[in-house]
């Protein structure tokens, strides 16, 4: 049975390699908002319309759907970039960083979908933004 080592000498990546991993854990979340976007998108019903189709023509609408595929393309882009950043960075430090997807979605959503802006999306895009912001300050590992 292996346990999960928490010495120091069992992460032995550099600085540069966790600050890396942060950035590239910063730009997934981009990757993972516009693939959220790509798949709301290809399902809307100018897209993908069930009414009167056949399983078998729903599912061949769904695997030739363009933007819904492109969106599952970025999500696993996404998942295997976070793999490769979470190898070198620390998962509390990390982690964190990806609710940042949660701003670039309504953000989006206000361009892209026309949904509209109110004051409790405003404030929650603050509170996350600023809660990244302060986990992000925590101390460095030694």
């Amino acid at each position: 049975m292996s346990t999960i080592s928490t010495s120091p000498a069992s992460h032995p990546t550099s600085a540069a390699a966790r600050q890396r991993a942060a950035i590239v854990v910063a730009v997934c979340t981009i990757l993972g908002a516009v693939a959220q976007i790509l798949i709301k998108v290809g399902m809307m019903p100018a897209h993908l319309d069930p009414a009167g189709k056949t399983p078998v023509a729903l599912v061949l609408a769904l695997v030739t759907d363009l933007p819904l595929v492109a969106g599952y393309v970025c999500y696993g882009l996404f998942t295997v970039a976070m793999v490769l950043a979470l190898r070198e960075g620390e998962l509390s430090k990390l982690f964190p960083i990806i609710a940042l997807t949660y701003v670039w979605v309504t953000l989006l959503s206000y361009w892209l979908l026309n949904d509209s802006p109110n004051l409790y999306k405003n404030a929650g895009i603050a509170i996350i933004v600023i809660g990244v912001a302060i986990l992000g300050q925590g101390g460095e590992r030694k």
